[in-house]
């Protein structure tokens, strides 16, 4: 059914926004795969994956591209034309990390100690649980609109971003945990070794942030 706003006011952004995210959670997706892969040290399935993550960052910039452009300035919504564009520049730094994440760890040809492997795939795995949060919440957005940010599509909502908050707090102790493991393991391993397992810790840390920040940006426009 074609939304009540939009019949009124023509194309609405809430659908492409949506798509973008979709397409980010893709991109965000394939890192679980690849991490395995790692792990098993199968290099030549880590270069097919990183190929991947990158075309589908590359989508998903092209996505977030239209649009920009399909966004007027005069744009009639009961949702501000700055919130949606942050919203659209925050969903885009979640693809931008799964690349960069993809990218070193082909790059350096990457191998994940035993020690830290089984922490390791449960971090990337809640870090991605996380944005596949930030995007059911985005999915609810055509829904909020249609009931003008009231009733109880916005309780549905503000209990998806309480939970969408405690999945981005337990990566947190979870990097903490893991930076300590790989701590204990300096000595034994080469230390520009060490600086890029850091990175990748920090930069995987990265998508759940992102997300929470999604979560945020609907938080905002729920004030509003």
């Amino acid at each position: 059914m074609k939304s009540y706003f939009s019949a009124i006011f023509g194309r609405s952004p809430i659908r492409p926004l949506q798509r973008h995210m979709e397409k980010v959670m893709e991109c965000a997706r394939e890192l679980v795969p690849l991490f395995e892969a790692v792990g098993a040290q199968e290099f030549t399935r880590v270069e097919e994956l990183q190929t991947r993550v990158s075309r589908l960052e590359d989508e998903a910039d092209d996505l977030k591209k239209e649009l920009r452009l399909q966004l007027p300035n005069t744009l009639f919504l009961p949702v501000d034309r700055r919130d949606l564009l942050e919203l659209l520049r925050t969903q885009d730094m979640i693809a931008n990390r799964a690349k960069d994440i993809a990218g070193v760890i082909r790059g350096r040809r990457m191998v994940i100690p035993d020690q830290l492997l089984p922490l390791f795939k449960d971090y990337v795995g809640r870090n991605v649980d996380a944005v596949e949060q930030a995007l059911r919440t985005v999915k609810e957005m055509d829904d909020l609109v249609e009931t003008g940010f009231r009733g109880n599509e916005v309780e549905r909502v503000q209990a998806l971003l309480k939970e969408l908050d405690r999945l981005e707090k337990e990566t947190d102790h979870m990097q903490v945990e893991l930076r300590a493991t790989l701590r204990g393991l300096e000595s034994e391993l080469p230390p520009v070794d060490v600086m890029f397992l850091y990175k990748i810790i920090e930069w995987t840390g990265d998508l759940a942030d992102h997300a929470e920040r999604v979560g945020s940006r609907l938080q905002i426009m729920l004030a509003r």
